[in-house]
């Protein structure tokens, strides 16, 4: 007998307030982008030092999504995003208060546990309150709303600061995630007809198992190398690396720069929810589209990196659409995961997946930062041109691992798919 399929009404409505809680782990992910003057002058810190934010946050964030995903198997998604919620409201107080670097430290620490433990919950909340054929889509289109949360912390976050200064925008923002989780409180269940979900127990041996067959399943590590080979060059140029290679790199004015960053924001959210539509109507091609996606990026960076001179502007817009695609490309691997695990450990496999994408992000981010400081004369961030072209070839290093292991395990998933569908056909006759 199956169960009949939940409310229209509720389903939307845990859908909408779960996206608004991802939407502001975003905004509070990304309300430093803003702020980098006022943070270097306030605590007194060198770029280096500032930098360091972002690699915290990067490096908090790989490091939970495991931890996560087996908290939301055992407590449901509703706690848990909640929780987070809470978290980075705290975090957010926390640093609008805070006055030397270590406490500030801390509170983006705090910031990057919160938003960890959110986008998977969302993810679990979209499996479970809608069918089968709608989850791609929207997916992607979660993803797509959330990633607007980056758009939104720019022109509110600086307005506020030079309206209320420091301490009053960042309280601005934190009021903002006391509102959403209160709503979140009222609207989200975990499961039609189940406000709150309870997994089983977790003792070692059963994380142990659980973790275990998650990362036995090819189509868990499909997964993960899809979600590790399409985003990183995305997050890295988005994230830190992007305006200074475009305008030390390639030349580019300020405004340009500004534009062809603002470009990639916009190919992410445009190219969502069509791969979102491409992924559900054709599920036994996703890893193609991957391959596809990734097999492009390469190309229009070697191009870049190839061409005598500073690109032309017109490559150079290329290159941040196609790259931009990588974004959602990689949610991807989340959807082969869904479909390679029970429900009973869709979180924790979406955790391992999610550890792909932004452990490469951490790890190109540094090497760039590396390569340009041993390909640049004396000290300072005055990196000649042929800097870049050396630090941004050190993502054929993760291009090379990721699409060996993408072809590796694709193979083996397809055999994995095979041989149940032949065992299922047996089991019928």
């Amino acid at each position: 007998m199956s169960l009949p399929p939940p409310p229209r009404a509720m389903a939307w409505a845990v859908w909408g307030s779960a996206v608004s809680l991802y939407l502001l782990a975003v905004f509070h992910r990304s309300s430093l982008a803003v702020a980098g003057l006022e943070a270097a002058e306030r605590f007194d810190i060198t770029a280096a030092q500032l930098a360091t934010f972002t690699m915290l946050q990067l490096l908090v964030y790989a490091a939970m999504q495991v931890p996560v995903g087996l908290l939301v198997d055992r407590f449901g998604p509703r706690s848990v995003i909640l929780t987070g919620a809470v978290v980075m409201t705290v975090a957010q107080v926390g640093f609008a208060l805070s006055e030397t670097f270590v406490l500030a430290l801390l509170a983006r620490t705090l910031v990057g546990i919160g938003d960890a433990m959110t986008f998977i919950c969302l993810l679990r909340l979209v499996a479970t309150w809608f069918p089968p054929r709608r989850i791609p889509f929207l997916t992607q289109v979660s993803g797509t709303l959330g990633q607007s949360g980056a758009i939104l912390a720019a022109a509110p976050m600086t307005w506020a600061f030079g309206a209320l200064g420091w301490t009053g925008a960042y309280l601005l923002s934190a009021s903002v995630g006391v509102v959403l989780a209160l709503g979140g409180a009222i609207a989200l269940r975990d499961a039609p007809g189940e406000r709150h979900h309870r997994g089983a127990v977790l003792a070692w041996a059963t994380v142990r198992s659980s973790l275990r067959a998650s990362w036995a399943h090819p189509g868990t590590r499909l997964g993960f190398w899809i979600h590790f080979s399409t985003q990183f060059s995305a997050t890295s140029l988005g994230l830190l690396w992007g305006y200074p290679f475009f305008v030390r790199g390639e030349g580019r004015t300020p405004t340009e720069a500004g534009l062809l960053l603002t470009l990639l924001v916009v190919a992410v959210v445009l190219a969502g929810p069509v791969l979102g539509w491409l992924v559900g109507l054709h599920p036994w091609h996703r890893s193609s589209m991957a391959l596809v996606i990734v097999g492009a990026i390469v190309v229009v960076w070697s191009v870049v990196l190839a061409w005598p001179g500073p690109a032309p502007l017109a490559l150079l817009v290329l290159l941040v659409i196609v790259v931009g695609v990588g974004g959602p490309a990689s949610m991807i691997g989340f959807d082969v995961g869904r479909t390679s695990n029970p429900p009973e450990r869709l979180a924790s496999s979406t955790g391992i997946i999610n550890v792909g994408g932004f452990s490469a992000s951490l790890v190109l981010v540094v090497m760039i930062g590396l390569v340009l400081d041993w390909r640049t004369p004396g000290s300072g961030t005055d990196y000649p041109p042929e800097a870049f072209v050396w630090a941004m070839s050190t993502q054929y290093l993760l291009w090379t691992l990721g699409l060996l292991q993408l072809a590796r395990f694709r193979g083996r998933a397809r055999r994995v798919i095979d041989r149940t569908a032949l065992q299922a056909a047996r089991s019928a006759t």
